[in-house]
């Protein structure tokens, strides 16, 4: 049986009117750091679509290219698009089997598409998802709360560095971007 490869923790925040998408850079085989600077965050359509993804590399790349076919097909409606992905990853038997989820968003959405079907909007404009997502929810949650002059990039970046020091499979190697 091949180690399992575990990596990733991916946080979006939507905070006083910005949207800021961050993760990690960490990729753990088994008990071992097999990379460190992973780029699991990606910019679309010019800068303005963000995504971040969690979970397999090969199958988060294979639903890259197609999230970024439906927001072509779909006039760059990023919740069409995520919606039409998510439909398809659910019909579709090969897209069933691939194991990732995603963070996506432009500068008014914020949302998680996963392989269920799901496309959800946080609640509290907190979308989080991989290893150490609980983690860094938690900690964007209170950044919100306690430090409102706080910019949504800065709780992104501060949630992700606690996490970070809680989260075995989560480093401080991090990548962070807003749509434009």
């Amino acid at each position: 049986m091949l180690p399992k490869i575990r990596s990733t923790t991916v946080l979006g925040v939507r905070h006083n009117g910005q949207i800021a998408l961050g993760a990690d850079g960490q990729a753990t085989m088994d008990k071992t750091v097999a990379k460190n600077n992973v780029r699991k965050v990606r910019q679309l359509n010019d800068g303005k679509v963000v995504t971040g993804f969690a979970g397999s590399t090969a199958d988060a790349f294979m639903l890259l290219d197609r999230f970024e076919e439906k927001l072509a097909a779909y006039g760059n409606n990023l919740k069409r698009a995520a919606i039409e992905l998510a439909k398809d990853w659910r019909k579709d038997q090969y897209l069933r089997k691939l194991e990732a989820m995603m963070v996506v968003c432009d500068k008014d959405e914020l949302l998680i598409v996963s392989g269920t079907g799901d496309v959800l909007e946080p609640d509290m404009d907190v979308a989080a998802i991989g290893s150490g997502a609980m983690y860094a929810q938690a900690a964007a949650l209170a950044l919100k709360k306690h430090a409102p002059h706080l910019t949504a990039r800065q709780m992104v970046e501060d949630a992700l560095h606690i996490a970070a020091d809680i989260c075995i499979y989560t480093n401080h190697n991090l990548i962070i971007a807003e749509p434009a």
